[in-house]
C-alpha cells in the first residue's frame, strides 16, 4: 500500500534553494565576464573568435 513520504523540512527546501540560486548567479557571471572579454578583445588576441568574418571579407 502506498504511503506518503514525509514532509522535507523547510530548512533543507531553503538550503537546496539557495545553493540552486548560487550556481545560477555564478553561471550567469562566468557568462557575462566571457562575453565582455569577446567584445573587447584587441585584434591581436582573437583567442575567442573565429577567423570566418576575416575570410568572408576577402572572398567578396
Amino acid at each position: 500500500m502506498a504511503v506518503p513520504k514525509k514532509k522535507t523540512s523547510s530548512s533543507k527546501r531553503d538550503m537546496r534553494r539557495a545553493h540552486w540560486k548560487r550556481k545560477a548567479a555564478v553561471a550567469a557571471q562566468k557568462a557575462l565576464s566571457l562575453g565582455k572579454s569577446v567584445l573587447n578583445s584587441s585584434k591581436e588576441n582573437r583567442s575567442f573568435r573565429h577567423p570566418q568574418d576575416e575570410e568572408d571579407e576577402g572572398e567578396e
